[in-house]
């Protein structure tokens, strides 16, 4: 299994053998799961720390689970109520914490490129837990893992991402990871919302849904993320459900396999029907919340073997 990289800050630095590296491991972690006995020792005697400086419920509860399944010593840091709120400075609060000696360090933070530079200050792996609008590495590996085990493959798709692409660090990792295995990409969405930009990516540009989701075998639907909002992108939830809101007449033109995808929270009746959230024979809604726990022990085991491996080469040449 190759693996190249001391930290998972982005999609980006990725190789398409990498991603399927990841996936395949978390395939294995899949199956480990769902038996009774889910522990493993593949981060015993490492410490992993949580580092929130966003409020997250299930990003965090995922890479919790993940880390002490694993056995890994796990700790949660409040980043809302911690020294940043006194004056410390992101590079301050690095220090402090390497001096602490963490093997494994989870961040999510409001600004993008923040966490690349706690990489920086840092002697251990670290994972992108979501910066700015910039990456969610994670979320997209397990987007990636979910659709491979819903259709198959994950190459030669036609997928299409709906909704909040302007402020979707989401969107962004989904979009870098499913050109890079060869699929059709698609994004539906008002101007407002949807920067005509994002055609660098390779992505077709879509205002209207009916046209956009024609023939397609993924549906992605974002969340409307208001916190990032400030100004006028939407006239009202009501106008935007009407228009972009996924609902059975709208997903009646994609394929009839075709599956339907949210990274969550969602907001019922906003971005989705309710009804077709819940709909087993189309939503792999929950399946994606079982592959992040997955998807994130992949990630922390194959990043602990190379921190093992440097730390084992640099006592050789000490």
């Amino acid at each position: 299994m190759r693996f190249d990289h001391k930290h998972l800050l982005g999609i980006e630095p990725l190789r398409p053998e990498e991603i399927t590296t990841v996936l395949d491991l978390a395939d294995q972690y899949v199956d480990q799961n769902r038996r009774a006995q889910k522990h493993s020792d593949a981060l015993t005697g490492l410490t992993q720390i949580n580092m929130f400086f966003e409020n997250s419920t299930r990003t965090q509860a995922s890479f919790e689970i993940a880390g002490k399944r694993l056995g890994a010593d796990v700790m949660n840091m409040a980043m809302q109520a911690s020294s940043i709120k006194k004056g410390e400075t992101l590079i301050d609060t690095a220090m402090t914490l390497n001096a602490m000696h963490p093997d494994l360090l989870v961040v999510r933070h409001p600004h993008s490129g923040a966490v690349d530079l706690l990489a920086q200050k840092v002697n251990c792996a670290v994972l992108n837990a979501g910066d700015g609008r910039h990456e969610h590495p994670t979320q997209a590996l397990l987007d990636a893992l979910t659709i491979r085990r819903a259709k198959g493959r994950l190459h030669r798709l036609n997928i299409a991402i709906c909704g909040d692409i302007a402020h979707s660090r989401v969107a962004r990792s989904n979009l870098i990871l499913l050109g890079k295995m060869e699929n059709r990409v698609r994004l539906i969405g008002p101007p407002t919302l949807v920067p005509g930009n994002f055609a660098e990516f390779g992505a077709e540009i879509y205002e209207d849904m009916d046209e956009g989701l024609k023939g397609v075998d993924v549906v992605m639907m974002l969340r409307l993320q208001k916190e990032r909002m400030d100004g006028g992108f939407i006239p009202s939830e009501r106008e935007y459900y009407h228009r972009y809101g996924l609902d059975a007449a709208k997903l009646a033109h994609a394929k009839d396999d075709a599956i339907v995808m949210h990274p969550g929270p969602m907001n019922r009746g906003v971005e989705i029907d309710g009804e077709i959230a819940d709909d087993i024979n189309r939503s792999v809604i929950q399946e994606q919340v079982e592959m992040g726990v997955a998807v994130r022990m992949a990630a922390m085991d194959l990043l602990a073997r190379n921190l093992r491996e440097t730390r084992a080469q640099q006592v050789m040449e000490a």
